[in-house]
């Protein structure tokens, strides 16, 4: 018996001193940790330093060293248990460590590539979703277009401004005050001078500056008074003159020429006021005309109507037409009609008109 017992004694250490083999994982077994973290930690943590590796084969040549008599008499199976227990628990730990850092590492590149492909996605010009976005040119407010600059408008020429009509009514009566156009114009000839002032009434709706360069041009003409240097007329606006040329609505000129024993209220038309200063041309008739001369006359119409009005001044009566189809004296009262005692004449506003 007792020999029986000392043979499996010492098969039992001779069991123990031979390697084990960890037997291959089967299908559905929780893997282990991998073979490069267990071998980093096999040599026993618990062992002296200086101490040579007790796995066999990892010291020098020889036979092994039991391992009983190697720790001094403690069970080769508990060192065993103990050793493998510690290398499991490293194993896993490592595993454990990596595994996180794989999976930050991991979650990195994915971010990178995420951010990657957007910046690509946007480079060429594709949404997120996979659509075709706006290029970038697209994205691009569009440059606004230089404004076309408008026509330029050019002013209206005299000739122009003379032709058009103004509205005015017939039966306007304004304020009875006047103000006098400023400035100067001299007189261009070197015939008998006539200093001449404008008075404009308050309140019309007219163009002053073009009334008194209408009354300048049309005097000065050589169609006018001032044919062949008989007369030249100047413009004040201070000083004593020897007329005032008045622009004033229907009801002030009716006012004025009454004083002097006239009524235009009947035609509605202009007069001399000869017992005053004052030569009195009617508004509305240099705002809308005469049916005599018609629209398209209109320039002619008002250059007869200073003619005639300053013509009286310059001691002028009435004259009418003797011809049939000739061109009408300025003296007519071509306002009223032009077929006086059943010759017809044409409109005419000058003086001299073939001059």
């Amino acid at each position: 018996m007792a020999r029986q017992v000392s043979a499996q004694r010492a098969a039992q250490r001779a069991a123990d001193g031979r390697t084990v083999r960890q037997p291959a994982a089967g299908p559905g077994a929780m893997p282990g940790p991998r073979r490069e973290f267990v071998d980093a930690f096999d040599a026993d943590a618990s062992a002296p330093a200086g101490t040579p590796d007790a796995r066999p084969g990892a010291g020098a040549a020889g036979p092994p060293v039991e391992p009983d008599e190697a720790l001094g008499g403690e069970s080769s199976e508990r060192r065993d248990a103990k050793g493998g227990k510690g290398r499991t628990f490293t194993g896993i730990a490592a595993a454990a460590v990596t595994t996180v850092l794989a999976v930050v590492v991991a979650g990195q590149v994915a971010d990178d590539s995420a951010g990657r492909e957007a910046a690509a996605a946007r480079a060429a010009g594709v949404d997120r979703d996979g659509g075709e976005g706006a290029s970038r040119s697209d994205a691009r407010p569009t440059p606004e277009q230089p404004a076309s600059k408008p026509p330029e408008v050019k002013p209206l020429s005299y000739a122009e401004r003379m032709a058009q009509p103004v509205p005015l009514a017939a039966d306007l009566k304004a304020t009875g005050k006047f103000e006098a156009v400023p400035g100067l114009a001299k007189a261009p000839g070197k015939g008998q001078k006539h200093r001449y002032r404008i008075d404009v009434e308050k309140g019309l709706s007219l163009d002053a500056g073009l009334f008194a360069e209408a009354v300048q041009k049309t005097l000065n003409d050589d169609r006018s008074w001032a044919h062949n240097g008989a007369m030249t007329f100047e413009r004040i606006s201070s000083g004593k003159p020897d007329f005032v040329i008045t622009l004033a609505s229907p009801g002030t000129t009716g006012d004025w020429c009454a004083k002097s024993g006239l009524d235009t209220t009947i035609d509605n038309v202009s007069c001399d006021s000869a017992s005053t200063d004052r030569v009195m041309i009617n508004a509305y008739r240099w705002a809308q005309g005469s049916a005599t001369f018609g629209p398209e006359k209109l320039l002619a119409y008002r250059q007869m109507l200073i003619n005639h009005e300053v013509g009286h001044r310059l001691g002028y009566n009435h004259v009418s037409c003797r011809t049939p189809g000739a061109l009408a004296p300025v003296m007519q009262q071509q306002t009223k009609s032009l077929d006086i005692e059943g010759i017809k004449c044409k409109p005419n506003p000058w003086v001299h008109p073939g001059s």
